[in-house]
């Protein structure tokens, strides 16, 4: 995963979008699960972008995935390393993000997510679907 700290919202040469990504929709690609199909057609040609929050949700996933089945914890940590997957980390307003999360009832991790998408005014990529309704929702 590779992390910028500054980022201007233009899609890369090549790709047709910028989107940000939550750690649902990451870890289904990253861990090969069912749903990663859908997010592989969803995110073709574009640049990805997440909270700086995405880190630490994925290293989790992996940590959850490694205790349920501790023989896959090698494959389990290679797919981490998410080779071939470059998603830009960005900082978020916290103070914006407790704001948006008490007006929504997410929680503060999902709502980072959802107000990373609404500032940079682009599209959330996300299975979670409490979170996907209300990103849905106009503002």
């Amino acid at each position: 995963m590779r992390l910028r700290q500054s980022f201007e919202p233009t899609a890369m040469p090549g790709t047709t979008a910028l989107k940000v990504i939550d750690a649902s929709a990451l870890a289904a690609l990253v861990f090969d699960e069912p749903e990663g199909d859908e997010i592989t057609e969803r995110i073709r040609n574009c640049e990805l972008v997440a909270p700086t929050l995405l880190s630490f949700e994925m290293a989790n996933v992996c940590w959850v995935k490694i205790r349920r089945d501790p023989n896959k914890r090698e494959a389990l940590l290679a797919a981490y390393g998410m080779p071939g997957i470059a998603v830009q980390t960005l900082d978020v307003d916290h103070q914006a993000v407790v704001n948006l999360a008490l007006q929504t009832g997410l929680t503060p991790y999902d709502a980072s997510y959802l107000w990373l998408a609404r500032d940079l005014a682009i599209e959330l990529i996300t299975l979670d679907r409490r979170l996907a309704s209300v990103a849905e929702t106009p503002t």
